[in-house]
C-alpha cells in the first residue's frame, strides 16, 4: 500500500538518526553516574560477541611469587597472573516513534511533519534516558532479566553472596564491595545527628592508597539527612563547578582523606532506592554501549498489515560494568 507521503519514512530515519548523538548526551548528562563516567572517559563501546568482557586485575595469595630475599637464595618464579575478565550481558532497550497515514494527509508538508515527530521524538527520548536512568539502580532481574546490571548488583545490600559479573562473591572476597547499616552496623537508624559517622565509617574501607570513592548518590531521604547535618555549619559548593554547575543537587563530603562530591540523584519521579547512599570509586565503572547500537535507527520502516502506520525505533544496547567492586559501599536503614 503507497503512502500519502512516501518520504516520510526517510524523514523518520533521518531525523532520529541527526539526533542520535545529542540523545547519548541527554540519557549521560541525565544521571549523575553517567555524567561522571562520561567525564572520565568511561564510556566506551564495544563491537561485538556475546557477552560484554571487562578486564579486572586482583590478588591471589595462593599464586603470589612476591617475597623479601637475601644473596643467592632461590627466588620463586612460578606462574603469577592474576588477570582475569568479568562478564556481563548484551541489554536491549527501544522506544517506538510512530506516524499514521491519517496524520502524514493532515500534515503532508515536510516542515510540518518534522514538527510533528519532533515533538514524539522528544517524549521517545525522554522515556528511554529516564528508563536507563532508573535502571541504572536496579540489579538487572528486572523484566524478566532483561534489565540493566545496575549498583544494585554492583553495590549489593549483601556483598558476600550472590554472582556478578560471572564471579561469585562468597568464593572471591576481592569482588566484594562494602556494605554498611544504621542500624544493624551503627546501632541506630541513619539520621541527621549520624548520618556523617555512618559515612566516615563507608569511605574508610574504601581507601587503598590514592584510590577513592569519588562520587556518594543520594537517594532523597539521605541527600536531606546529609544537608540538615551540614546546615549548622552553613556548607555549600561553587555552583559553577563540577556536578552543582552540571544542574545537580551537589554538596561535598570531606572525611577520611577524601573530597568526593554527595549528589541528589533522585527529586521528582525518583528511580534512586529509598534510604540509600552509594560510595562509588568511578575509576573502576563502565558505561558500555554497543558501537552500532548507541541510540540509534533500528532496522527499517515497520508497518502494520493491518494499519494505516508507520513505527521506527530508537534502540541502545549494552550494559554497566565494573572492574573494581571491592572500592565501592553502600550506606543503608
Amino acid at each position: 500500500m503507497a503512502f500519502a507521503n512516501s518520504s516520510i519514512s526517510d524523514i523518520i530515519a533521518t531525523n532520529i538518526q541527526s539526533r542520535s548523538g545529542e540523545l547519548a548526551d541527554n540519557v549521560t548528562n541525565n544521571n549523575a553516574l553517567l555524567r561522571r563516567l562520561k567525564e572520565r572517559g568511561n564510556v566506551k563501546t564495544f563491537s561485538g560477541g556475546n557477552v560484554i568482557l571487562q578486564e579486572i586485575m586482583y590478588n591471589d595469595s595462593t599464586t603470589s611469587n612476591t617475597n623479601s630475599y637475601s644473596g643467592y637464595e632461590v627466588l620463586n618464579v612460578s606462574q603469577n597472573s592474576p588477570i582475569s575478565a568479568a562478564q556481563f550481558s548484551i541489554t536491549q532497550y527501544a522506544a517506538a516513534v510512530s506516524i499514521s497515514g491519517l496524520e502524514m494527509i493532515q500534515n503532508s508538508g515536510k516542515e510540518a511533519i518534522i514538527d510533528l515527530l519532533d515533538g514524539r521524538m522528544n517524549v521517545a527520548e525522554a522515556q528511554l534516558a529516564n528508563r536507563i536512568g532508573g535502571d541504572i539502580y536496579l540489579d538487572g532481574t528486572g523484566n524478566s532479566g532483561k534489565n540493566i546490571t545496575g549498583l544494585a548488583a554492583m553495590v549489593p545490600d549483601s556483598p558476600s553472596t550472590g554472582t556478578y559479573g560471572g564471579i561469585n562473591r562468597a568464593t572471591f572476597s576481592f569482588w566484594r564491595s562494602v556494605a554498611y547499616s544504621g542500624l544493624t552496623n551503627g546501632g541506630a537508624a541513619v539520621s541527621a545527628s549520624n548520618i556523617q559517622q555512618y559515612m566516615d565509617a563507608v569511605a574508610v574501607q574504601l581507601i587503598r592508597g590514592t584510590d577513592k570513592p569519588d562520587l556518594i548518590v543520594c537517594d532523597n531521604n539521605y541527600y536531606r539527612l546529609y544537608l540538615q547535618s551540614l546546615q549548622s555549619i552553613q556548607r555549600i559548593t561553587d555552583s559553577g563547578s563540577g556536578m552543582a554547575g552540571a544542574g545537580f543537587a551537589s554538596l561535598k563530603y570531606y572525611g577520611a582523606g577524601m573530597a568526593s562530591d554527595v549528589v541528589l540523584d533522585g527529586g521528582i519521579g525518583s528511580a534512586a532506592t529509598a534510604n540509600h547512599m552509594w560510595f562509588l570509586n568511578t575509576k573502576y565503572s563502565m558505561f558500555r554501549p554497543h558501537k552500532d547500537r548507541n541510540f540509534v535507527p533500528i532496522g527499517g520502516e515497520r508497518q502494520a498489515v493491518n494499519q494505516d502506520a508507520i513505527v521506527k525505533l530508537i534502540g541502545w544496547a549494552g550494559n554497566l560494568t565494573s572492574s573494581g567492586c571491592q572500592f565501592n559501599g553502600v550506606l543503608t536503614a
